[in-house]
């Protein structure tokens, strides 16, 4: 699969009633992932939590450990957990019927609901709720035959791309295409939890969005919100970042992932950072500095002694300082000869009618 095909991918998507894409405040993902610990309760204060913080979605993560591991895989090193992947995805995996009444609360908190799918019947289930999205997670990115039935749902599809090639991230988006859906987004991610932020290359966000043509972003494991910030002020389109109610508390995710006034805290950095990009055109103060700044803190041509009216003007009776609403410092050698038409009187801020 090549390339030459992505421009049949939209440059925008729709998740919900939002747009996602270029010149549009970025799309936050809060990721609950499996830090519900499987209690409805904490589940519900994850949305309220991500509701409050500003996030304009909430996600979990749809799986079961038989579905995602073999019996026979090896341990994880960095879980340092005794359980088999298996046994360990499903003590912590959300219960699939809780699914429905999490949707009606985060419609109920005005926020969009949707999770990741590992396995066919999760993208049949997720597909039944009316998700406004689905989530690929970056070790499922080689997983064609899932990627094909979630882009199916025709619903956007979001890919996240930790340790892809290009090559792999083609061959998904060749998928997403052939199965007729034209609204895909792709995620920066590195695959360590927590990253290190040597490793995140958010330049990578820019290769994606000039190779494919597609709202791009960043899934971010590391711990802090500077890399966030950081993905903002490069034009990241979609921010998914890892959240929990308490970091103390016992699961795999939790250590890494933010605790609610630091999720509200991320978001306020990206959306200060996006206020603060502008529009690039220098075209002279802003309104709120014109109202005050431009006048009174910039230079202007002053006299520096008294200079009485008909006298010839010299370079050592002009000097410059504030208020800057006077000549401009630029014409002072324009006044050498001319002659006073006023009496002039030390520190007076020079007019042309005054000459």
């Amino acid at each position: 699969m090549t390339t030459e095909s992505s421009p049949h991918f939209r440059s925008h998507i729709e998740i919900g009633s939002r747009r996602v894409g270029p010149g549009r405040p970025a799309y936050v993902i809060a990721e609950a992932g499996a830090n519900h610990n499987r209690d409805l309760g904490v589940a519900k204060a994850l949305i309220d939590a991500a509701a409050d913080a500003g996030a304009d979605a909430v996600k979990f993560q749809t799986y079961t450990g038989s579905g995602v591991y073999s019996a026979k895989a090896p341990r994880f090193r960095y879980l340092q957990d005794d359980r088999t992947p298996r046994d360990l995805l499903d003590a912590i995996s959300l219960p699939r019927h809780w699914q429905a009444d999490l949707v009606e609360h985060a419609r109920s908190r005005r926020i969009a609901w949707f999770s990741t799918p590992f396995d066919e019947d999760a993208v049949a289930g997720l597909a039944s709720l009316g998700v406004p999205a689905m989530k690929i997670a970056s070790f499922e990115l080689v997983d064609l035959q899932l990627i094909r039935r979630a882009a199916e749902a025709g619903v956007p599809i979001i890919l996240s791309t930790g340790m892809a090639t290009y090559g792999e991230i083609d061959d998904a988006l060749g998928v997403v295409r052939s199965a007729g859906n034209d609204q895909v987004a792709l995620l920066r991610c590195a695959s360590l939890y927590p990253s290190p932020p040597e490793i995140m290359n958010l330049m990578a966000m820019a290769t994606m969005r000039g190779a494919f043509g597609v709202p791009v972003g960043l899934s971010d494991h590391t711990t802090g919100i500077s890399i966030p910030a950081a993905a903002a002020a490069l034009g990241a389109e979609l921010i998914e970042k890892h959240f929990t109610l308490d970091r103390a508390m016992e699961g795999p995710d939790h250590p890494f992932a933010l605790e609610p006034d630091e999720l509200g805290a991320m978001i306020r950095a990206v959306r200060d950072v996006e206020a603060a990009l502008g529009h690039g055109r220098l075209e002279g103060p802003s309104d709120a500095e014109s109202e005050e700044m431009y006048l009174l803190a910039r230079r202007s041509v002053v006299a520096a002694v008294a200079i009485p009216a008909g006298t010839a003007i010299t370079a050592e009776m002009l000097t410059t300082k504030r208020p800057g609403y006077g000549i401009k410092p630029k014409d002072i050698e324009r006044l050498v000869g001319r002659v006073a038409r006023v009496d002039i009187e030390e520190d007076d801020i020079l007019t042309w009618e005054m000459v």
